[in-house]
């Protein structure tokens, strides 16, 4: 197998990212035909087929795929190493999909600054089901489901009601709290990549209808609009206030763990001091 080289996954990425080889050529500031023996020089050094090429598109193949979800990682690796390097400090970067912690944010931000001032901490929006953590944009993630994939490993730091997210003027708005049953009659609007709403928080046979959206800004406007109400965890009302929006605790539901969650072959250093200072701050509120 031949060496494979930094140049060579900046282009697979690129070619991936831009979704034609022009672009990507582009975007790297070489020619095309450039591009193209580059990323031959890569399928060579690995042995295998990377992309699928069409007159209309560039696609990944299945192990096109893991590798740039490794070379991605790869790359920021890289990336870090030079910040590093270059200013004397470490970067931690926490990606979440929705909500961060929720009104511990600001607490967690500053509390970090003060006891580990020598670690930039960045927190990082990415709505995927491991919140950047598979896409190798973060270091550590904060989820609120369970993450299936056996490559990592995560620890529960806290627990948070379930909120109902209400039009101000839709007629639950005006009680104190809600049941589950009340929404079996509505359209309940969700995300499947990274929320924590499914049908099965229902019983069987009392499920609302179900509409997926794709983001937290278009979920908050469609519910706005009266278009449909969520089911969230209470961080999201502390993240996401909206004139037009009321969020109403839902009693009988059960409370969504908030979990931290790492690679389990190669864990961050800081991944303890997190997990303690999240800790704290989830019990002592």
């Amino acid at each position: 197998m031949h060496e494979v080289e930094l140049r060579q996954l900046r282009c697979l990425v690129a070619i991936v990212d831009e979704g034609t080889f022009t672009d990507a050529a582009i975007r790297l500031g070489v020619s095309q035909a450039a591009v193209s023996r580059t990323l031959a020089g890569l399928e060579q050094a690995l042995g295998v087929t990377l992309l699928r090429r069409s007159s209309r598109e560039v696609t990944p193949t299945a192990t096109g795929l893991r590798v740039v979800r490794r070379a991605r990682r790869v790359l920021a690796d890289v990336a870090d190493l030079v910040q590093e390097a270059g200013s004397g400090h470490t970067r931690l970067r926490i990606g979440y999909a929705w909500s961060a912690v929720g009104r511990h944010t600001v607490a967690f931000q500053r509390n970090w600054t003060a006891a580990h001032p020598e670690t930039d901490l960045h927190l990082v929006r990415v709505n995927t089901p491991t919140a950047g953590l598979g896409e190798g944009t973060c270091d550590l993630a904060v989820v609120r489901r369970p993450l299936a994939d056996r490559r990592f490993d995560t620890a529960i730091v806290g627990l948070e009601r379930r909120l109902c997210a209400l039009a101000a003027d839709d007629p639950l708005a005006r009680r104190r709290s809600v049941r589950l049953a009340d929404l079996t009659g509505r359209t309940v609007l969700t995300d499947r990549r990274t929320g924590t709403t499914t049908p099965e928080l229902w019983p069987a046979d009392s499920r609302p209808a179900v509409e997926e959206t794709r983001s937290v800004d278009d979920w908050l406007t469609e519910i706005a609009a009266g278009r449909g109400v969520g089911v969230t965890a209470e961080s999201t009302a502390n993240q996401y206030p909206r004139p037009g929006i009321v969020y109403r605790p839902v009693r009988d539901a059960e409370p969504v763990a908030v979990r931290l969650a790492w690679w389990r072959e190669d864990p961050h250093p800081a991944r303890q001091a997190v997990l303690e200072l999240l800790g704290e701050l989830y019990r002592t509120g």
